[in-house]
């Protein structure tokens, strides 16, 4: 079994940061992407910044500059460093890890149970 646990939301002025982590656990042989994707109340749930194995990244254009996403391999853990924060940022942030399991032949998808993010003066 595979766990995936966010940390770090809360409660930020705007113009302010945080400091999002998320770290997977459990049966793993080999961890791939990993990515934050983020939910706001009434809307699907889209793409907010992602990171290879080897350390490539991709963003949404609406952060790009003010969030950047890191990854340690050594922890199975990744980041993200959220900068100049805008109302609009509210949500709740998940993880998504792509994790092949010792006794599977094909990677999995594994989400974490989210973390809010509220934004607000």
């Amino acid at each position: 079994q595979v766990q995936v646990a966010e940390s770090g939301g809360g409660l930020v002025q705007p113009g302010g940061s945080l400091r999002l982590s998320c770290a997977a656990s459990g049966s793993i042989l080999s961890l791939y992407d990993m990515s934050w994707y983020r939910q706001s109340p009434g809307e699907r749930r889209t793409l907010v910044a992602s990171i290879t194995d080897d350390g490539l990244t991709n963003y949404r254009d609406s952060v790009k500059d003010r969030f950047t996403i890191s990854r340690d391999n050594a922890r199975s853990t990744i980041y993200l460093q959220m900068n100049n924060l805008k109302l609009e940022d509210t949500a709740v942030y998940f993880c998504r890890a792509l994790v092949l399991g010792p006794a599977s032949s094909m990677p999995a998808v594994y989400w974490g149970q989210g973390t809010q993010v509220t934004v607000s003066s």
